[in-house]
């Protein structure tokens, strides 16, 4: 008895129900009276039914059950077509936005690799123009900067300042990023590394404006025109 009570313990409910069920389908119809009497007696020990009106309450409970079995069942239906609609918009959202993944990054590493053979340095012998023209930092104030649109604004600086800021846009050794060296009235301030791939990411998100040294906005899309035209002849 002891080996059955640990079996049971073992056993998962959903069984326990199955097998429960398979029992009472295998008993006869007087066995089946019995218990059906012993679950009354409990039912009406809990409080839960009333023998005095001959379970009344019960046997309406079940009428109403079975009369609304139909709307149950439609219930149902329409939740797993609903459930089934939102399955399949989330897997078509789930190829659209795979697709838009490979497309940004097939669109990157097109730019990089034109980046790359743009920015290269010419091999031939006596060729100073190509090479000077791939090395050759830029310099901008700030005011010619805002002429351009590239500079929006900067925090606690008027306009009328932006003559004495200088910026010094300066390529790496690594194609694509550069490093942006600041200096008010001749002093220098800080600087900041420009990574172009980061720039293309942001133009293709749609976001216009960003951040440099958490004090200047600049326009996404004319600085990436910017540094195409000085930097890689486009």
């Amino acid at each position: 008895m002891q080996r059955r009570a640990i079996r049971d313990a073992k056993t998962p409910e959903k069984m326990k129900r199955n097998q429960a069920q398979v029992d009472e389908n295998q008993m006869s119809l007087t066995e089946k009276k019995e218990k059906i009497e012993q679950n009354l007696k409990k039912l009406t020990a809990l409080g839960k039914v009333n023998p005095t009106n001959k379970y009344q309450d019960l046997i309406n409970d079940v009428a109403k059950d079975i009369r609304n079995q139909r709307r149950y069942r439609q219930r149902r239906k329409a939740e797993l077509v609903r459930l089934q609609q939102t399955y399949s918009g989330l897997i078509s959202k789930t190829a659209f936005y795979e697709e838009q993944t490979d497309y940004y990054n097939q669109y990157i590493k097109t730019c990089m690799d034109n980046l790359a053979s743009k920015g290269k340095l010419s091999k031939k012998p006596g060729d100073v123009k190509g090479k000077k023209s791939k090395q050759v930092s830029q310099r901008y104030t700030a005011a010619r900067l805002h002429e351009k649109g590239v500079l929006l604004e900067i925090e606690d600086l008027s306009s009328s300042q932006f003559k004495n800021v200088i910026f010094d846009i300066c390529p790496t050794e690594e194609v694509g990023d550069f490093e942006v060296k600041a200096k008010f009235m001749g002093v220098q301030m800080d600087s900041f590394m420009l990574h172009y791939q980061d720039l293309l990411q942001l133009q293709y998100e749609g976001v216009a404006v960003m951040k440099i040294f958490d004090k200047a906005k600049v326009n996404v899309n004319l600085l990436i025109f910017l540094l195409n035209k000085k930097f890689y002849g486009k």
